[in-house]
């Protein structure tokens, strides 16, 4: 039988890639968006809005060439035109969300605050846009600007800002206290004239470290401040109570009143562990994070719980499931409703409203936005009839996310997010729509969800986070269910009956007993140092590859992937060589010393608050990244600014030795036994020489106010190689005029390369004999930026200029780096990766030697 070609005919394979043509297109344009935009987020710098314009335009043609090409669907050129369009659907969705990006960054960025206007008394008259956060300094706010004036005359300031204030004595720039008036209880949604002084949001910039600058862009925000309520200041007045933000007074409503039920004076009995369980259930039904205790996070962090804890993306979800069945059962019962509108899709639509005004009501965080969009995504698609395969639906929400706010790129909870989701998409089989019955399936499919889960994620929490919990898999297991089906069913249900809050409190107790009690096992989480990108993503691979359904044979073969990360070790110096890690902490000092085998801290960093401090906010996550086992700590004296994060420090670090001149304070004393710095004192590790400077014993046994005389002088010098001399760092802590010269006058070694500025660079210090002694090629200043003691002061600075000695300040560097094999160089942490919404400094014209 002979058969008859059709002329134009085209074949089968290329009527179905034609058919199949615009899934294609709409994945290829969805990656290709989600690719602009994680692009776009490495600008270290914006470009001009034109430019930005001109990259949609060339995005816009591309869509038009898609168009063209989808017209191609009979004949030989089809399979052409899909292959065509796709990459071309690629390119435009790649090109559409950069430059969208880029002019949506354009215009935020041009709302900053003028540097002119930083540290100028401004009277600002605004509305306040969230619940206010209450401690023991004072109060925090966040103010919708209506409007400023400086001197009289009205100024452009950020539309949103945020502010401090505080109760009790304060110093200002000058050093000088003022007493400030006591902060009212404010109320969301009342307008308030206040004197405040701002400055641009500058957060501390460490390798590994939290970036509050880009957090704080992310919520909006374009200045940070405090308010100005002293005697001498214009006093705050509060203007109306206005109808704004009723969500957020909604919220500080309930969150007031679930703490004075569980906190307040009529909580039944005293105890400290029920009235820190009043702050979860708060933050369950608020999402108010701030109200858990620290300790409380640590547990939760140790455990792997943390994500129960407050307004997550699982908590959203299950309110939703709840509110469509609720809705359904309903609507089932009205034979005119289900004629109008079936209902599945009304039980749909209702489940995605209700959740979307929970997660309002929540604060409307970053992970419930996410939600909220990937929730309405499929249900849009469900409701058009559309049945997209998986890995569609996958890419289409998170898309959808990445269009309403790209910089979730940049953080965390995004991807641990997508690829939990995509990793039970890939290996459940409810994906194939064979669904667990029966109470037994449905227990095994649970246990098998939180196995996948865990295996897929740890990979990408250790590159994330540098820790694995690894009880976290029996925790889950028993939180998930818990939290989810009663303690917060329980603590959303006491918004409408109060005594539902008690019975939530009472349900977290059991749980908070076992978590502690899991968190106190030994290698309850283990800590990795940091390992370079590369690695990571071999690691993610394996644990998407160890939690594939395939054999074990093949499972196997994600082992080679896992060691790199496993195994990372961070390079030392070499034998003979140190190195130094000025960690950005604020107004405040804090120095790594780090030898071939060996590591000491040269004080801790300050205290910001009761439950924040440098050591737990800085360098516990900073001595974990790095993998380092410290020797010594030292603290030079006991001020606040050099002592405050000790504690944090030597809880992590338990093998480590304690000096410094701390004297007979108790606190100090009491985190362990203490060895006095006395000068003379010297040893060596790695063929580095340590030797102590200062101060003298008689000096160190006697009683004095001023601990800044007492500060321990540390004088690091590496093994000599070759004619040249031996490279030599100088740590001196808050000594003043009258320490520099006695140093000078007993004939101390003090001549360096690399010299830590005395206290900061006050006034007091820094003299011109003792810097002609030093003679340091660089000298490194740790302060705040804008910090009220006005350091390191000008007159200071133009000693070091005269002298043509390079002054790098954290304020602008960051963390700096510095190393005795190269000790003409100093890296700078805010040089490393540049991203446009980073606040930069304008440098400081010094001569480099």
């Amino acid at each position: 039988m002979s058969t008859i070609s059709l002329p134009n005919a085209a074949p089968p394979q290329a009527e179905a890639a034609a058919a199949a043509a615009p899934g294609w297109w709409a994945a290829a344009w969805l990656l290709g968006a989600v690719a602009g935009a994680a692009v776009q987020l490495q600008q270290p710098w914006l470009w001009a809005g034109w430019a930005y314009a001109a990259v949609l335009a060339a995005a816009c043609l591309a869509v038009g060439c898609v168009a063209a090409l989808s017209g191609r669907r009979r004949g030989a050129a089809a399979a052409y035109g899909t292959r065509a369009a796709s990459v071309l659907a690629l390119g435009a969705g790649f090109l559409a969300l950069f430059a969208l990006t880029g002019l949506r960054a354009v215009g935020y960025a041009s709302d900053g605050l003028e540097p002119a206007l930083e540290g100028r008394d401004l009277r600002v008259t605004g509305v306040v846009a969230a619940m206010p956060q209450r401690n023991e300094a004072g109060t925090r706010l966040r103010l919708d600007v209506e409007s400023a004036t400086l001197d009289g005359a009205a100024v452009r300031l950020p539309r949103s800002i945020d502010l401090a204030w505080y109760g009790g004595p304060f110093r200002d720039a000058a050093g000088l206290a003022d007493l400030q008036r006591q902060p009212p209880a404010l109320v969301a949604g009342e307008r308030w004239a206040l004197t405040v002084r701002l400055k641009a949001p500058h957060g501390a910039r460490n390798p590994y470290g939290f970036d509050f600058e880009l957090w704080m862009w992310e919520q909006g925000v374009q200045a940070t401040g405090y308010v100005r309520a002293g005697p001498k200041d214009e006093p705050p007045q509060r203007l109306a109570a206005t109808g704004a933000h009723p969500v957020e007074r909604a919220r500080q409503a309930v969150r007031d009143a679930i703490l004075e039920r569980l906190d307040g004076p009529q909580a039944d009995g005293d105890d400290p562990a029920r009235l820190r369980i009043a702050g979860v259930v708060a933050a369950l039904v608020t999402g108010d994070q701030r109200a858990i205790d620290r300790a409380d996070w640590d547990v939760f962090r140790a455990t792997g719980v943390a994500h129960l804890m407050s307004i997550s993306g699982l908590h959203i979800t299950l309110f939703a499931w709840l509110a469509a069945a609720a809705v359904g059962a309903l609507w089932r019962r009205s034979t005119r409703c289900c004629l109008a509108v079936p209902a599945p899709s009304a039980a749909l639509v209702a489940g995605v409203v209700l959740a979307a005004a929970y997660a309002l009501f929540s604060g409307w965080g970053v992970p419930a936005q996410r939600t909220v969009i990937m929730l309405a995504v499929v249900a849009l698609l469900r409701l058009s009839g559309r049945r997209w395969p998986w890995p569609q639906v996958w890419l289409l929400a998170c898309a959808a996310v990445v269009v309403a706010d790209p910089w979730a790129l940049e953080q965390a909870g995004f991807w641990l997010s997508f690829v939990a989701v995509g990793i039970l998409f890939a290996t459940n089989s409810v994906a194939a729509g064979a669904g667990p019955v029966g109470a037994r399936a449905r227990l095994y499919a649970l246990f098998r969800e939180q196995w996948v889960v865990t295996l897929a994620l740890t990979p990408l929490t250790l590159l994330l986070f540098g820790q694995i919990s690894l009880v976290g898999f029996v925790a889950n297991l028993a939180a998930i269910p818990w939290v989810t089906l009663v303690v917060t069913p329980l603590a959303l249900g006491g918004v409408l009956w109060a005594p539902l809050w008690s019975l939530s409190a009472l349900s977290l107790q059991p749980l908070a007993a076992l978590l502690q009690w899991l968190a106190q096992w030994p290698w309850a989480v283990l800590f990795l140092p940091a390992a370079p990108l590369w690695a990571g993503v071999c690691a993610v691979a394996g644990g998407a590859l160890l939690a594939a359904p395939v054999p074990w044979r093949v499972r196997a073969l994600a082992l080679p992937l896992l060691w790199p990360v496993a195994a990372w070790q961070p390079a030392r110096p070499a034998p003979g060589h140190f190195e130094l890690l000025a960690a950005d902490i604020g107004q405040g000092n804090a120095v790594l010393v780090r030898t071939a085998t060996h590591a000491l801290l040269y004080d801790a960093g300050p205290r910001f608050s009761r439950e924040s401090d440098a050591g737990h906010r800085v360098l516990v996550p900073l001595l974990r990244a790095l993998g380092e086992r410290l020797d010594l700590v030292m603290l030079s004296h006991r001020d606040a600014d050099h002592t405050g994060g000790a504690a944090a420090v030597l809880a992590q670090q338990p093998q480590a030795a304690l000096s410094g001149s701390i004297g007979s304070d108790g606190a100090l004393q009491a985190l362990r036994p203490a060895t006095p710095c006395v000068a003379g004192q010297q040893w060596t590790w790695d063929g580095v020489r340590f030797e102590v400077l200062h101060p003298l014993a008689p000096d160190a046994a006697s009683a004095t106010p001023r601990p800044n005389t007492l500060s321990c002088v540390l004088r690091m010098e590496a093994a000599a190689h070759g004619a040249a001399p031996a490279p030599v760092a100088l740590l001196v802590g808050d000594i003043e005029a009258a320490q520099e010269q006695a140093l000078l006058a007993r004939g101390a070694g003090v001549h360096a390369d690399l010299l830590l500025v005395p206290h900061h660079g006050s006034k007091t210090s820094s003299t011109p004999a003792f810097l002609q002694a030093v003679q340091p090629r660089t000298a490194l200043v740790q302060s705040g930026y804008r910090n009220r003691f006005g350091h390191p002061a000008a007159e200071v600075l133009a000693r070091y200029d005269a002298l043509g000695i390079a002054v790098v300040d954290s304020a602008r560097c960051g963390a700096a780096a510095w190393s005795s094999e190269q000790p003409a160089e100093i890296g700078c942490e805010r040089d490393l990766n540049p991203r446009y919404w980073q606040h930069r400094l304008p440098p400081r014209s010094t001569a480099v030697r």
